[in-house]
């Protein structure tokens, strides 16, 4: 491993000297800064980014903990405060809490061990109104963005989401656009934010078209593949007579599609399906899926873009940034009404 002794040897100068040289400093004249900096890539030095970090305070690096990188909507948003976290020469530590609060905790206090500049968290459900941990870091922790709606326990943080209550109302008023006056919504996790965010705008389009709520037609659906199947069951074993199915979001949409082909059912003709986010099967799907276009690339960046207005000690506020509905062949005018 090259030392600055190392560099300061071949170049006849002092230790002090090429440490100036390499930090950049003003005192030094600019021939002498090019040649040590070539020299020091000519033999490969690798800046002590820990040595760096006591003595600028600042470790150049960020946290980031989200449930699980397998979850679509996670990846572009990832790839986004990644990309811009390395323009701005900062490196990206990553956990997983897999939607566990006592693994989420764990994360937490790991990465701040590593004294990170910065946490991005995508919070864990839970019932809780207060936590610890976010009690602690709102006192005394590093700046901190939430990505996606708050819950109350972490209400003190800014964060960056989409409007998804708006864009709920949307699918909902499309269904209603096309003649559906029955339209099962099926729900996401009681506990998390962006569900019932959902819900509500769900409920926002039916007050608005004068269309009487119907809690029957409300089934609790989880957020995967699997639970949008087993749900889809309980939906047909019911015989509602929903005619179109609003999910909560496009893995749940597409395990109710799948469950309604496998039983020999047509989608639109037998029922409308729309789901929520836009993931890439959704378009793929045996029938494209009408949805929700969540922004996921640019809640990344603009995720970064509050960080960065944080760590400069600027005016950071929240942003909410709309999301556009998608409307494919899966939705279309009731056969039955």
């Amino acid at each position: 491993m090259v030392r600055l002794k190392d560099i300061a040897y071949r170049a006849g100068c002092s230790v002090m000297t090429v440490s100036k040289a390499l930090r950049d400093a003003k005192d030094i004249s600019v021939a002498t800064k090019a040649r040590i900096q070539q020299m020091a890539e000519e033999m490969g030095y690798v800046p002590d980014a820990a040595a760096a970090g006591l003595r600028t305070r600042s470790t150049r690096l960020l946290g980031l903990i989200i449930p699980t990188l397998t979850n679509p909507l996670f990846a572009r948003v990832v790839m986004a405060i990644e990309e811009w976290a390395y323009q701005h020469g900062y490196a990206l530590l990553l956990l997983h809490s897999h939607n566990d609060p006592a693994r989420e905790e764990q994360c937490i206090r790991r990465l701040l061990s590593r004294r990170v500049d910065g946490l991005f968290i995508s919070p864990a459900s839970r019932m809780e109104t207060t936590v610890v941990i976010y009690d602690e870091l709102l006192r005394s922790g590093p700046p901190v963005v939430i990505l996606g709606s708050r819950a109350k326990f972490c209400a003190g943080f800014d964060c960056v989401e989409s409007d998804d209550a708006t864009a709920s109302a949307n699918v909902t008023r499309h269904l209603l656009d096309l003649g559906h006056r029955r339209i099962a919504f099926f729900a996401g996790p009681q506990v998390s934010p962006w569900a019932n965010d959902r819900l509500a705008g769900y409920k926002k389009a039916l007050r608005e078209a004068k269309v009487e709520f119907d809690d029957q037609l409300i089934f609790q659906a989880g957020a995967t593949i699997e639970e949008g199947e087993k749900v889809a069951v309980q939906f047909l074993n019911e015989s509602t007579d929903a005619t179109a199915i609003q999910a909560v979001n496009d893995l749940v949409a597409i395990g109710v599609g799948s469950l309604l082909l496998k039983q020999g059912l047509k989608i639109p003709q037998d029922y409308s399906v729309a789901g929520f986010g836009n993931i890439l099967v959704s378009e793929h799907f045996r029938v494209p899926l009408t949805t929700v276009r969540q922004p996921k690339f640019r809640l990344g960046v603009a995720a970064m873009e509050l960080m960065l207005a944080k760590l400069r000690n600027e005016k950071a506020e929240s942003k909410r940034l709309p999301a556009d509905l998608v409307i494919r062949q899966s939705t279309a005018t009731p056969a039955r009404k």
